[in-house]
C-alpha cells in the first residue's frame, strides 16, 4: 500500500480539516502522514508508539512533507494511561491486532475521546492470525467490540486488498450518541 492508500482508507471517517486527533501504534508513521494531509495545517496529531526509533522516522517524515501540521510525539506503550488532552478522533491502524485483550484498551480509547469523536480503526478483515499478526479481527467482530464498549454508528469505510491476509478495511465508531 502506498500514501493514496493510506489516505483512502481514512478519508471518509475524516470530513474536516483540523481537530485535535492522536494514532495509536503510529510505528513509522504511515497512516500519521495520511492523517496529516487530511486534517492539513489546523490539526493537532499526537503519535504513539513503543519503538522510539520509528517515532524518529515519523518525526523527520512529518517534518518534510507536513511541517504546518502540529505534530508530537509520545514513546509508550498505548495500552497504559496516557496522558492526552480530549480527541476528536483516533486513528488505530494495524496496532490493536497485537493485544490479546482488547477490552481494558478500548475502555481507554473511549476515555480519551470526546463525546461524539471519531475511532477509525483499520485492521485486517479476518478472525484468525499468525505469528506477525496474532489477534486480527474481522469487521463484523470490530462493529460487536465496538458496541459492547459503548461506541456507537460504527460502519464500514473502505477496504482494499492486501497480498498479507486477504484484506484490510477502515471503519469508523463514535463515542457515544452524538455525531462529531
Amino acid at each position: 500500500m502506498n500514501h493514496d492508500d493510506h489516505v483512502n482508507l481514512l478519508r471518509a471517517g475524516v470530513p474536516t480539516a483540523g481537530g485535535v486527533w492522536a494514532d495509536f501504534g503510529s510505528g513509522t508513521g504511515a497512516f500519521t502522514l495520511a492523517l496529516a494531509d487530511l486534517i492539513g495545517a489546523d490539526g493537532v496529531i499526537y503519535a504513539i508508539d513503543r519503538d522510539a526509533a520509528a517515532l524518529n522516522e515519523q518525526r523527520r517524515a512529518m517534518h518534510s512533507r507536513f511541517p504546518a501540521v502540529q505534530h508530537h510525539t509520545i514513546n509508550a506503550d498505548f495500552t497504559r494511561p496516557l496522558e492526552l488532552p480530549p480527541l476528536d478522533g483516533i486513528v488505530m491502524a494495524n496496532a490493536l491486532h497485537f493485544v490479546r485483550e482488547k477490552d481494558a484498551v478500548l475502555v481507554r480509547l473511549r476515555g480519551y475521546l470526546k463525546s461524539g469523536a471519531r475511532l477509525l480503526m483499520v485492521e485486517y478483515n479476518v478472525d484468525r492470525g499468525n505469528t506477525w499478526v496474532p489477534y486480527p479481527f474481522s469487521y463484523t467482530t470490530w462493529a460487536a467490540l465496538a458496541g459492547k464498549h459503548g461506541f456507537t454508528d460504527t460502519r464500514l469505510l473502505a477496504t482494499r486488498p492486501s497480498r498479507f491476509l486477504g484484506e484490510i478495511y477502515s471503519a469508523i465508531s463514535l463515542n457515544g450518541d452524538r455525531p462529531a
